[in-house]
């Protein structure tokens, strides 16, 4: 594994340290801005199957999350949640995960209509489908009550079924900021969630979703509540026109969980 360190930084009481990983479903992905000082995961992945590639990726970064404090992880893809959440649980931290996103990435095999492992990371981490990355970071699946669906306003056929039948909870963005679950607090924001008016540069646009204030908000009602222990983000496309307002947006969202002028 190559891990290269900048110096860390304070934010409030708390060390927090910011990571990224620069891929997208287990190819490296070039000129991610992340704001600085920062950590980056960039272990030698082998030639295999994305998931294979990704199970290894995503369990170097369990690894680190678990010996860091406070982590902010800005990745390439939503399948980063499960590196995270299976590091906190090395820590000995079992949270609540809040997943902010456009899409409700709930599908299995069974039911994607394009076989994209992007659409599949809430449905890896509650135990269903496709499992080889779970299984790579050692962890066991997150039962479906401790999952919050937030904003997921566009769910294809079949996935919406499988969502409503399932125990996760799915709400507004508006509803999370005003009434958060208790106990620890893992926060991953897909940063599609936000309209693309305001969110250019996303693989995957969807039209009709809340504002960049509106999720910046809903951020700093849960910081607020000092229970958030990780906070991640699955990034725009730096190859992407509107990149650079992309990037500039969500650091925005990121700001309660950064040092000051960051």
């Amino acid at each position: 594994m190559s891990v290269f360190d900048n110096d860390g930084s304070l934010y409030g009481l708390a060390s927090m340290t910011t990571i990224s990983v620069p891929f997208f479903i287990g190819e490296p992905m070039p000129g991610f801005d992340v704001p600085e000082p920062f950590t980056t995961l960039n272990p030698e992945l082998p030639q295999s199957r994305p998931t294979e590639r990704m199970a290894v990726l995503y369990n170097q970064l369990s690894a680190l999350v678990a010996e860091t404090p406070n982590p902010v992880v800005y990745a390439g893809d939503c399948l980063s949640i499960i590196g995270l959440t299976g590091g906190l649980r090395r820590r000995g931290i079992d949270p609540t995960v809040l997943f902010f996103d456009a899409h409700g990435d709930f599908h299995t095999w069974e039911t994607t209509p394009s076989e994209f492992l992007g659409g599949m990371p809430l449905a890896m981490l509650t135990g269903r489908g496709e499992q080889t990355i779970v299984h790579g970071v050692g962890m066991t699946p997150i039962a479906d009550d401790r999952v919050w669906l937030v904003d997921g306003r566009d769910l294809d056929p079949g996935e919406d079924e499988a969502v409503a039948a399932s125990g996760i909870h799915h709400v507004t963005v508006e509803e999370i900021a005003a009434d958060p679950p208790q106990g620890d607090l893992y926060v991953h924001v897909d940063v599609d969630v936000v309209d693309p008016a305001d969110m250019p540069g996303v693989n995957y646009p969807a039209p009709g979703g809340p504002s960049a204030d509106a999720v910046t908000r809903a951020i700093e009602a849960l910081h607020a509540t000092g229970r958030v222990v990780a906070l991640s983000f699955s990034s725009w496309n730096p190859a992407l026109e509107g990149a650079d307002i992309a990037a500039a947006a969500t650091h925005r969202i990121a700001a309660p969980f950064l040092p000051p002028g960051r």
